[in-house]
């Protein structure tokens, strides 16, 4: 599974539990793992000059000035590189302990600019580090923060990254790892990620899917207020209304149930029991409640979900909301990956055909909610064993859900 994996080295209690991580999941599957430490003499030596004019008189002429940056220069780049050789060598000796191989890396540069050099220069296909650096103790972070270095290199990594909030052992037999389910190739290629990372260890493995039933009832609430009645009618404001209560908000439950019976699937085909939870809220919200209350020491999420596209812009923004609250919001350590997975189709829909007159019907639902109505009907169908649906067919749907019109 791994082939060569980074740990980022500063010597923070978060830097340390990044590199028992690293080291337990290299013994377990073995591949090459660097420690990396970065350190920025040119920093500080433009910060020095900049203090120059702050110096006493007598240190004020070139000749003086020359000489301090002479001195300066050779022992902050000495210094600094003597201590980013302290740090790797405590990672090289830990690693011989555990006997594994190891090697050490050391940079000059910003830190996070560096990082990412060497992730994409060389390779690697994980990044293990800490949310946090030396900037911060413990018991100083606060809600919602993550360390510059660690936002910085995970929006822009083209490595999984797992990064340790937790500073408690992570492998433990029976601790719990989340996975975050939406359907989406990315979500389903991380909760695999979360299965193969924790069958070694004996962990229990959750799949965590949260749908917003609510949401609708808030937006239709506030349209009431806005709308002139003209504009109601050219929005077809009732029946929009109706057609959330009816189709789209009873449906989001059934699909995403679907989305983790397909998780559990997932876990059977690699000999693991997966938990399925489905919650009802704000995503991020359950999610993030979800891992709390239930103690998960791990939790994974695609870099990016359900609603993103190939756009460049889209692109550009490195990871999604529910991956970037998940980094922030969660007291859990954080699996964050590149991969798509699309698993193989469980429904009987492959096999349904659809009358033109019946497409046209759907066509008539608002796009966004088009695809929910679609896996209703067809789980419909299959349930009553019909292959064909027709316009027939669909009204019989919408009079069983108590609609009076058609879809």
């Amino acid at each position: 599974m791994l082939k060569r994996t980074l740990v980022c080295l500063d010597n923070s209690d978060w830097s340390v539990a990044a590199s028992d991580a690293a080291l337990a999941l290299v013994s377990a599957f073995g591949g090459e793992v660097y420690g990396c430490h970065v350190y920025a003499a040119r920093l500080h030596d433009a910060r020095f000059r900049s203090m120059e004019g702050a110096l006493p008189p007598q240190y004020q002429n070139e000749a003086a000035l020359r000489h301090q940056r002479q001195i300066h220069d050779s022992l902050i780049t000495k210094g600094l590189q003597v201590i980013s050789d302290s740090y790797t060598s405590v990672f090289l000796a830990r690693a011989e302990v555990a006997g594994i191989r190891a090697c050490a890396v050391s940079r000059e540069g910003r830190n996070y600019e560096e990082l990412l050099k060497e992730v994409s220069e060389n390779a690697y296909d994980f990044v293990v580090m800490g949310a946090y650096g030396l900037g911060l103790e413990q018991g100083q972070v606060s809600a919602g923060r993550i360390g510059s270095v660690c936002e910085r290199l995970v929006r822009r990594s083209p490595a999984d990254c797992l990064i340790i909030k937790d500073t408690r052992p992570l492998f433990k037999k029976d601790s719990i790892f989340a996975a975050a389910i939406d359907g989406s190739p990315q979500s389903y290629a991380a909760l695999r990620a979360a299965v193969r990372i924790a069958r070694p260890f004996d962990c229990r493995i959750h799949a965590v899917a949260a749908y917003d039933p609510f949401y609708h009832v808030r937006a239709f609430r506030s349209l009431a207020g806005v709308l002139s009645e003209e504009a109601g009618r050219l929005f077809r404001f009732k029946e929009q209304e109706r057609l959330h209560e009816e189709v789209i908000d009873k449906g989001l439950a059934k699909v995403y149930k679907d989305h983790l019976d397909t998780a559990v699937e997932i876990g059977k085909e690699a000999g693991v029991e997966v938990r399925p939870v489905l919650l009802a809220g704000k995503p991020i919200d359950e999610i993030v409640k979800y891992a709390a209350s239930t103690r998960v020491a791990l939790l994974a999420a695609g870099r990016r979900g359900l609603h993103s596209t190939d756009s460049p812009l889209d692109a550009s923004l490195g990871i999604g909301a529910t991956a970037e609250n998940c980094l922030r919001e969660a007291q859990c350590n954080i699996l964050l990956t590149t991969g798509a997975y699309q698993p193989q189709s469980r429904s009987m829909s492959c096999a349904l055909q659809w009358d033109d007159e019946a497409l046209s019907m759907l066509e008539r639902i608002p796009s966004f909610a088009q695809g929910v109505a679609k896996k209703m009907i067809e789980d419909r169908a299959a349930e009553a064993g019909i292959e064909r649906i027709t316009p027939e067919f669909m009204r019989r749907v919408r009079s069983e859900m108590g609609g009076g019109h058609d879809i």
